[in-house]
């Protein structure tokens, strides 16, 4: 009797786990999903919270809150005034750092990093070239080193490289190399799950095509 009152509830518990799961896997599927056709700045804001509230429920995974701050970075860049950019950027960053302590040395996390640098330093890129222009390559350096099958720090120092003025050593042509690596990684790229971070080729596309 003692027995089978403990197999029950051993498959009690695996039953209530394979039902959590599911439902973190139903939750990402469905923000992951509208993430492509989300187009507008408060999409963003509000697929960032959706993620959060995920993050939270899910305690031991990294993966929604940096899809969280990935989404409060976009919703960064999408905005016209730039100056007001700081209080994104550190909600971003508080969001990547959970993500950091669940999930540390990880190449995907290296490359918000760089963005959320990015984003802080078009607030003011004079002032603020030398403090985030350094992080920015550090961290797309970390991510090449943390896994060197991933395309987006190729991508991402390709668009940066894009959109800084040749005198300064950027513009198309500083750009098309780099664009062209992250387009041959991206062709062999698979990712570790089907919630797993999986953007950026056809931003790459857009990019080459803008510089021909």
């Amino acid at each position: 009797m003692k027995k089978f009152i403990l197999g029950f509830i051993l498959l009690a518990g695996v039953l209530s786990v394979n039902a959590q799961s599911e439902r973190y896997m139903a939750a990402m599927k469905k923000n992951l999903a509208a993430v492509d056709s989300s187009a507008t700045a408060q999409s963003m804001l509000s697929l960032s919270d959706n993620f959060e509230r995920i993050g939270n429920a899910e305690k031991s995974q990294w993966l929604p809150f940096y899809y969280a701050a990935l989404m409060q970075v976009r919703y960064g860049f999408m905005q016209g005034d730039m100056s007001g950019a700081d209080p994104i950027a550190d909600r971003a960053e508080k969001l990547l750092n959970k993500a950091d302590s669940i999930q540390p040395k990880n190449s995907e996390i290296s490359c918000v990093k760089a963005m959320i640098a990015t984003l802080r330093m078009i607030v003011n890129p004079m002032q603020r070239y030398m403090e985030q222009g350094t992080l920015i390559e550090q961290n797309l350096d970390a991510a090449k080193e943390q896994d060197a099958t991933n395309p987006r720090p190729y991508y991402l120092k390709g668009e940066n490289l894009k959109n800084t003025p040749a005198q300064f050593g950027g513009g198309c042509d500083a750009a098309k190399t780099v664009l062209n690596t992250a387009k041959e990684k991206f062709a062999s790229f698979r990712p570790a799950s089907e919630i797993a971070p999986n953007w950026g080729a056809s931003r790459v596309d857009m990019l080459l095509n803008e510089c021909k």
